[in-house]
C-alpha cells in the first residue's frame, strides 16, 4: 500500500517486534489485522518458533478455558484425553489472540495471570507449568469502553495495551486499493489459471469509491468472484454490488451504521436469507458468519427486515 496510515503501522511493526512486549491491534473486521501479527512474529527473534493463533470469537464461552490452557483426561465430562492448550503450543514462539475482547470476564483472571507470572495450570491439574509465548492480540471492539461498562478487566486491560496500532479501515485509505486490486487479481487469476492483464481505469475508479464495510476482506471477496466472472483479458468487476452503497452515500443524513446496515440487508435479501456456506451473505460481505450474526444483532436487523 502506499497510504500515509499504512507506513505508519509498517513503521510500528518494525519498531515493535524485535521487542518482546505485547502489542494489541485494533481494527474494524477485515482490515488485516491477522496479517499484521504475523508481520510482527515473522520479524521477532521467536520468528523460527510456533506462531498460534486462537480465534476468541469462535470459541464457544465453555470451551475456550480449556483451549488456552487444556486440560487433563477426566476434566469435565467428555474430556477422554488429556489436551495441550494454544498457550502452551505456542510456548518460545508467539499466541495470537484475536477478538480478544470476547474473552469471558471469568477466564480473564486467569490469561492475566499467565502473562504475569509466565505460568499456568491445565485445567484439573494441579500442577503449574512455566511458559515464555510473546502475546499479539487483535479487536475490533472498543475495549476502554467494554472496561467502564464492568465487561472487561481494566487490569487485564492495560496489560494488553502495551503497544497499541491502530489498522485504520479501508474506506479512510482509498490510495491503498489499487495496489490491493493488482495482487488480488493476480493472486487468483494464478490460482483459477485465468490470465487477467488488466484493470479498466473505471473499474478502478468505483472501488475506490465503494466504502467497504466489510473491508479488505470484502474487497478481495469481490476481486475473487471478478476474476471467475471475467471470460476474458480485462477484469470486469460486478458493478451493480458497488452502486447502491454509494448512493447510500449520498445521503446527507446517512450515517455509517445506516449504511452498513443497509449494505447487509442487501446482501441478505440477495441470497434470501442465507447467512453461511460458500454463497451466503457472510461469503459475499467478506465477514466471518460469526461477526455477520454480531453485526445483525448490533445494527437490530431480523428475519422479518427482509
Amino acid at each position: 500500500g502506499e497510504s500515509t496510515p499504512l507506513r505508519r503501522i509498517l513503521k510500528q511493526v518494525e519498531t515493535v517486534a524485535p521487542t518482546d512486549a505485547t502489542a494489541l491491534i485494533l481494527g474494524e473486521t477485515g482490515t488485516g489485522k491477522e496479517l499484521i501479527a504475523r508481520a510482527i512474529h515473522n520479524l521477532s527473534p521467536r520468528r523460527e518458533r510456533t506462531f498460534v493463533k486462537l480465534s476468541c470469537a469462535a470459541i464457544p464461552s465453555g470451551l475456550l478455558e480449556s483451549e488456552l490452557f487444556g486440560h487433563e483426561r477426566g476434566a469435565f465430562t467428555g474430556a477422554i484425553a488429556q489436551k495441550i492448550g494454544r498457550l502452551e503450543l505456542a510456548h518460545e514462539g508467539t499466541l495470537f489472540l484475536d477478538e480478544v475482547g470476547d474473552i469471558p470476564l471469568e477466564i480473564q483472571p486467569k490469561l492475566l495471570r499467565a502473562l504475569q507470572e509466565k505460568e499456568f495450570e491445565r485445567l484439573g491439574s494441579n500442577r503449574t507449568i512455566p511458559v515464555d509465548a510473546r502475546l499479539v492480540a487483535a479487536t475490533n471492539r472498543d475495549l476502554e469502553k467494554m472496561v467502564k461498562d464492568g465487561q472487561f478487566r481494566s487490569d487485564l486491560y492495560y496489560r494488553l495495551k502495551v503497544f497499541p496500532i491502530l489498522v485504520p479501515p479501508l474506506r479512510e485509505r482509498p490510495e491503498d486499493i489499487p495496489a490491493l486490486v493488482h495482487h488480488f487479481v493476480a493472486k487468483h487469476s494464478k490460482r483459477m489459471n485465468k490470465q487477467i492483464e488488466s484493470v479498466p481505469p473505471a473499474a478502478l475508479q468505483a472501488l475506490r469509491r465503494y466504502p467497504w464495510p466489510g473491508n479488505i476482506r470484502e474487497l478481495e471477496n469481490l476481486l475473487e468472484r471478478a476474476v471467475i466472472l471475467t471470460p476474458g483479458s480485462a477484469l470486469q468487476i460486478p458493478a451493480a454490488e458497488l452502486k447502491a452503497p454509494a448512493e447510500t452515500d449520498l445521503r446527507p443524513t446517512a450515517t455509517l451504521e445506516e449504511a452498513e446496515r443497509e449494505h447487509i440487508l442487501r446482501a441478505l435479501r440477495e441470497t434470501q436469507g442465507v447467512i453461511g456456506g460458500p454463497n451466503g451473505a457472510a461469503a459475499r460481505l467478506g465477514l466471518l458468519r460469526t461477526t455477520l450474526h454480531a453485526k445483525m444483532r448490533k445494527l437490530g436487523i431480523s428475519r422479518k427486515d427482509l
